[in-house]
């Protein structure tokens, strides 16, 4: 639950492990993590909300037992009820579910919560950030995709900017995501939009080095991040 209590707040770096080696991916959580990743993002895609069909709670239970990583779940299914208690008793972290998936955005927080999860809104492009605001006081983190959900190396929208800053301007201490899209040439935008945890799959996978590429999105982020906020926002 958002915090009413202003502090500095903490840049956090989330492989997307859609862009890793299903083959290998235990090992890719390990690798992620000793490169300095903060979070492991969970792309779980039904073939029904969006078009693509990914990993579900199962791989997650099968994970579990061999990371001790935060593992931060972007559930894009249609019925985001159905799979809290799945996703809970697999050892997910976090529980992200999209608002234009349910009827009833309080209740199923409450439902996250209580499964033991921490709580995270995600909004699709096309979603006004008005749909959002009336449950991020409830929530732990909100998602703003950057993208149009359902696959990875999508380019980076930077009109979804003006949504993170007002999300930020109501809520200074809220963990804002951002996911799709995010490299070099925007996580400062997004950063001086008022960003904080930063989703990244192929600019991460695919980059020579991926240690390094975590270190300068972060330090990127970093330098752009408080600096963008008012006094009144720290």
């Amino acid at each position: 639950m958002a915090s009413s209590t202003n502090k500095l707040l903490k840049v956090k770096i989330a492989p997307s492990l859609l862009s890793g080696d299903f083959a290998q991916l235990a090992n890719e959580c390990q690798r992620m993590l000793g490169f300095g990743a903060d979070y492991l993002h969970m792309d779980v895609m039904d073939g029904h909300f969006v078009p693509n069909l990914t990993l579900g709670a199962p791989i997650i239970k099968s994970l579990r037992p061999h990371t001790k990583g935060f593992l931060d779940c972007h559930c894009m299914v249609s019925n985001p009820e159905q799979w809290v208690d799945d996703f809970s008793k697999a050892g997910a972290d976090s529980y992200g579910f999209h608002i234009e998936a349910t009827k009833d955005a309080g209740s199923l927080i409450k439902k996250i919560h209580e499964a033991n999860m921490r709580a995270c809104l995600v909004i699709k492009p096309k979603t006004p950030v008005e749909a959002a605001l009336p449950y991020l006081k409830d929530v732990d983190m909100v998602l703003i995709m950057t993208v149009e959900p359902g696959f990875g190396g999508q380019k980076f929208m930077p009109e979804m900017m003006p949504k993170v800053t007002a999300i930020r301007k109501e809520f200074p201490n809220l963990d804002i995501q951002v996911d799709g899209g995010i490299d070099l040439t925007n996580v400062g935008l997004a950063s001086s939009a008022g960003a904080n945890v930063f989703v990244a799959g192929s600019s991460i996978f695919h980059a020579q080095s991926p240690k390094d590429m975590i270190a300068e999105l972060r330090k990127i982020a970093e330098s752009k991040l408080n600096s963008s906020l008012t006094p009144s926002q720290l």
